[in-house]
């Protein structure tokens, strides 16, 4: 009962635990697939030191699209973490002064197209393309990229600005480092013109401290608004209690037993270990058998002197009235050459047993 209140008290730390870490880990915006912060195979990580390595600056957007407006002259690129339905009004008349945004990860329908293909720009530079997902353009679009099912990546002027747009999230992510061609198509896309290059972290939940929106707080800051503290607070209370009264730390200090050591057995034990290692079955044979036979001949009332199998087998005959067979079988096996397995010894040891039951102490 002790043991069973030990893992209910155990249990019940480990999911509050549980519960409490992941309410504390959680963000704001449950998902960073896209984000350079990120060193997850779909984030992208890995293209944003690509791009600083080459020597192509990249800053991080952490501010909400209405502070677009005060931007000109920039390549924002987005990767979308959750299906989107297009632009606002204040993105779309952002991208009419001139400004372009590339947004990776549109929602399109899925087309018969093999999965994993490998897509031709015009120079002719193979990429790879994970996804059946295909656009459908109109003559106010350009297809960049794409087969005889769609576009896969395609273009769209907006006043003096453009939106590109790709029917896939991963086209340069982290689990793609092993195709540099995509690291370098997209860094083609995001470097066209003379335009400063910004990725889009505000959607991924990262926030700059001096834009925070109205009634945003953080985490701490939330549930300690909500009942939730409180319920928190109190199964903390609750299993500290728990705790105390479970260890009896107030109580009278217990006094350990001390084992008795049973010195016969544990020989026993470490000889029959020392036997079995050095495989000494016939020597076992041979001693207990031995023994086996001194014992059987006393309880017979033949004395202690060894007497000739023959003579012990038709003793024990005509007092139990059994077979002789029975115990040639077992007198047979003494001073054999081939080592019995273990099965065969535990049955010759049962079969002593069985011989001695016959015998009527006196």
């Amino acid at each position: 009962m002790k043991n069973l209140h030990r893992r209910w008290w155990i249990g019940a730390i480990a999911i509050a635990a549980i519960v409490f870490l992941s309410l504390v880990t959680a963000p704001n915006n449950p998902s960073r697939l896209g984000s350079t912060y990120s060193r997850s195979p779909d984030g992208y990580g890995a293209w944003y030191a690509y791009m600083q390595n080459r020597g192509t600056p990249v800053k991080r957007w952490q501010k909400p699209s209405s502070e677009l407006s005060k931007q000109n002259q920039i390549t924002l690129l987005r990767v979308l973490s959750q299906p989107n339905s297009g632009l606002n009004y204040v993105e779309k008349q952002w991208v009419e002064r001139g400004n372009t945004l590339i947004i990776l990860g549109v929602p399109q329908p899925v087309t018969p197209a093999e999965f994993s293909t490998k897509q031709q720009n015009n120079e002719l530079i193979n990429i790879k393309i994970d996804t059946r997902r295909r656009a459908g353009i109109n003559q106010q679009q350009r297809s960049l990229l794409g087969d005889r099912y769609g576009a896969v990546v395609w273009q769209e002027k907006i006043g003096e600005g453009q939106v590109i747009f790709c029917v896939t999230p991963y086209l340069a992510a982290n689990a793609y480092q092993d195709y540099p061609n995509n690291y370098k198509y997209l860094a083609q896309l995001v470097t066209q013109g003379d335009r400063s290059l910004w990725v889009d972290e505000y959607i991924h939940g990262y926030r700059d401290k001096e834009v925070r929106e109205p009634g945003e707080r953080d985490f701490l800051s939330y549930l300690a608004q909500r009942p939730l503290a409180a319920a928190l607070f109190q199964t903390a209370i609750v299993l500290f209690v728990f705790i105390l009264a479970s260890n009896r730390r107030f109580g009278q200090p217990a006094t350990l037993k001390t084992a008795i050591a049973d010195n016969s057995t544990a020989y026993i034990e470490a000889l029959a270990g020392v036997l079995q290692k050095a495989q000494a079955s016939n020597f076992v044979i041979d001693t207990v058998g031995n023994a086996e036979q001194q014992q059987l001949q006393q309880a017979l009332g033949l004395g202690q002197i060894p007497l000739e199998r023959q003579a012990l087998i038709q003793a024990w005959v005509q007092q139990t009235g059994r077979s002789p067979t029975e115990l040639e079988q077992l007198l047979r096996l003494h001073g054999q050459k081939r080592r019995p397995s273990d099965k065969d010894l535990l049955n010759w040891l049962k079969q002593w047993r069985t011989i001695r039951s016959y015998v009527k102490p006196d």
